[in-house]
């Protein structure tokens, strides 16, 4: 019989009481490449920002020569992989008093977890990816943990290789695969998120399909740290109507750590794959943050994209140096190197002073409290649907 207990730092202050370690799953470094095509949705969705979006298009054509292409760019997250691990493992020894197990799982690579395993004392750390799988005219995110360390790469290879080429039937194959290996993990990521904007009722019907054939293979769905509360419950929901658990996956790209993560008995990330798949057991706790108004922390998350990091390691410290898109040539390269005399625009320099200006602490407290709504204060109130 299978078992998910769900628990809230603002509500059971005790509940990592009697476990043995604390999980972190899903949680991006600079390794991973985050898709600029929000931006052409802004452009298409608001129209009153469409003759801005237009204007700049025009710009970067006529005076430099480049067409603005945003499927071909790129932002990365301002943290490194070791950085990443420690702020992950931090908050669990900190907050939870309980040794940290942390998995990172990078957009479609590998890179984080084998740039740490080249230390000896880091060889326990799980090679792990959060996989994009295409299904029909979409994609899911799913969170592969625990990958062997002789086949990581070789599997990967496999990954990125059909991502490129997909069939629905060859993407069951290979999760058949996956789920064949005994010690590897798999999550659907924050499954009712409507990444590729198809619309929540195809989306819906998507999942749905991909679950008829693809469920046995799936071992969890994620309640994600960075989705908001009323997302998170119909997750839940959709995990009880497919026998699944649920499990937590926090998804941090800035600086602040996961908003959820996993209690276990386990001393080992081994141990915790087998907890889940086979024990059936997960308790999902969520972390102060998360009771926070949802709009507030995207904001945060935001602001930490755009940050300036005077200390962090050179070529990582301003923010066009952390963005990517092709010159005139096709080469993919940090914008900081495409502006005139390596200085950005007026016009968005002025925007990025904007969304700072949010969170400096008179505006942000404001916004804070006006973000609050209902279903927020009745999680705070001790609402238990997750549950």
């Amino acid at each position: 019989m299978q078992q998910t207990r769900i628990s809230y730092s603002w509500l059971h202050s005790d509940a990592a009481r009697g476990y043995r370690s604390g999980v972190s799953l899903h949680s991006h470094t600079n390794q991973s490449k985050e898709t600029l095509d929000f931006l052409a949705a802004i452009a298409n969705d608001v129209k009153l920002l469409r003759p801005f979006f237009q204007s700049r298009e025009n710009r970067a054509r006529n005076n430099h020569g480049i067409e603005l292409n945003y499927a071909a760019g790129y932002w990365t997250p301002p943290l490194t992989p070791r950085m990443a691990f420690d702020l992950e493992e931090k908050q669990i020894q900190d907050k939870l008093n309980l040794p940290a197990l942390v998995s990172l799982s990078d957009h479609d690579n590998i890179n984080a977890p084998l740039l740490l395993r080249t230390v000896p004392s880091a060889r326990h750390i799980p090679i792990s990816v959060e996989w994009t799988a295409p299904f029909a005219e979409t994609a899911f995110h799913l969170g592969i943990h625990n990958l062997p360390s002789a086949k990581g790469v070789e599997l990967m290879k496999l990954l990125e290789e059909f991502t490129a080429d997909p069939s629905d039937d060859r993407l069951t194959s290979l999760l058949s695969d996956l789920h064949a290996m005994p010690d590897v993990l798999i999550i659907f990521n924050h499954p009712l998120w409507d990444l590729y904007r198809i619309g929540q009722e195809k989306h819906h019907l998507r999942v749905d399909q991909f679950l008829a054939r693809n469920n046995q293979f799936m071992h969890a769905f994620e309640l994600n740290g960075l989705r908001d509360w009323q997302e998170n419950r119909e997750a839940a929901a959709l995990a009880q109507k497919w026998g699944q658990l649920t499990i937590s996956g926090g998804d941090r790209h800035g600086i602040e750590p996961n908003a959820n993560v996993n209690l276990t008995h386990a001393t080992s990330f081994t141990e915790f794959v087998h907890e889940v798949r086979y024990d059936r057991i997960s308790h999902l706790h969520f972390m102060q943050q998360y009771s926070e108004p949802w709009k507030h922390r995207i904001l945060q998350s935001t602001l930490d994209a755009i940050r300036e990091y005077p200390d962090f390691p050179q070529g990582m410290r301003h923010w066009d140096e952390r963005v990517f898109h092709p010159d005139q040539q096709g080469e993919v390269r940090p914008v900081s190197e495409l502006w005139p005399g390596g200085r950005a625009p007026g016009y968005m320099r002025y925007i990025l002073q904007f969304v700072r200006l949010l969170g400096t602490a008179p505006v942000s407290g404001s916004l804070r409290y006006a973000w609050r709504d209902t279903r927020s204060v009745r999680m705070l109130m001790g609402e238990q649907e997750l549950a």
